[in-house]
């Protein structure tokens, strides 16, 4: 265990630590960085867009990751689930970056989705699908939906069936099974994709830099311009010391919840 020891204090806690010690070396004081930034509107705004949109992603991924999974879930032939499951695999082999501008061919103003309403005269110009926050969206929802559909899939597959069918036997109609036993039974794994979810796109990059047109400022693009435009190194390490301790605070919220979730299925 001492070489991966070794491995994880080099290469992850010591930036880590450099990166918070970092942020206290502001020439207008030890706290100088982080005053600049809660007194800055533009900084707060960053940061309130930043978890609007990873919200916002995580509910999405949330909401048609579980649609998704339980449709793959109740799939009787093992060959199309097999299937739908190497579909759903298969963007993890597809670059970020490639997948990102593919919704530029899709949702561009002379892409696929535009051409198709003005052929059939739905709208007379095209509509603004891409450099907004609902370009953004879309991207990080594209990218990140598999991390919730594969273990929510895998996490369904363990539950027993002589459970619903139990309650079936005992008179409960198909809703009243899907919410009081197996939804329960599937929620610590949806909690946890979405949490997953809702941590990688507080710290996306690429997708809000090419779909959102540095029209929705996010974090990470902003630390980009800090650091590579303005080489603001004390202020750009403040801003990622607030993310980490954001990130920290919710995931513990997660645990909380994810602890609670478990003693109520097990009740």
């Amino acid at each position: 265990m001492l070489p991966l020891l070794v491995f994880v204090v080099v290469v992850f806690d010591l930036p880590v630590l450099r990166m918070l010690s970092l942020s206290f070396q502001s020439d207008a004081g030890v706290w100088g960085a982080y005053q600049e930034l809660f007194s800055s509107s533009a900084y707060l705004l960053v940061i309130l867009n930043t978890f609007k949109m990873a919200l916002a992603t995580a509910l999405a991924c949330g909401v048609f990751g579980y649609v998704l999974a339980y449709w793959i879930y109740t799939l009787q032939a093992a060959r199309l689930r097999t299937a739908v499951l190497a579909l759903v695999g298969l963007s993890f082999w597809i670059s970020i970056l490639v997948r990102t501008y593919a919704w530029i061919v899709v949702l561009g103003n002379n892409g696929i989705v535009n051409r198709l309403l003005l052929d059939l005269g739905l709208v007379e110009s095209p509509l603004p699908l891409i450099y907004n926050e609902l370009g953004v969206l879309v991207g990080t929802v594209n990218l990140l939906l598999p991390l919730v559909v594969l273990p929510l899939y895998a996490n369904m597959s363990g539950v027993d069936r002589r459970l619903t069918q139990a309650a079936r036997s005992l008179g409960a109609g198909e809703a009243r099974v899907f919410w009081t036993v197996f939804f329960p039974l599937t929620l610590p794994a949806l909690l946890a994709g979405t949490m997953l979810v809702f941590i990688l796109t507080l710290g996306f990059l690429v997708t809000p830099a090419i779909l959102g047109g540095n029209r929705v400022p996010m974090i990470a693009t902003v630390l980009d311009s800090l650091i590579n435009v303005l080489s603001d190194w004390q202020l750009a390490a403040a801003l990622s010391s607030i993310l980490l301790l954001m990130t920290l605070g919710f995931y513990m919220v997660h645990k909380q919840l994810t602890s609670a979730s478990q003693a109520g299925g097990r009740a």
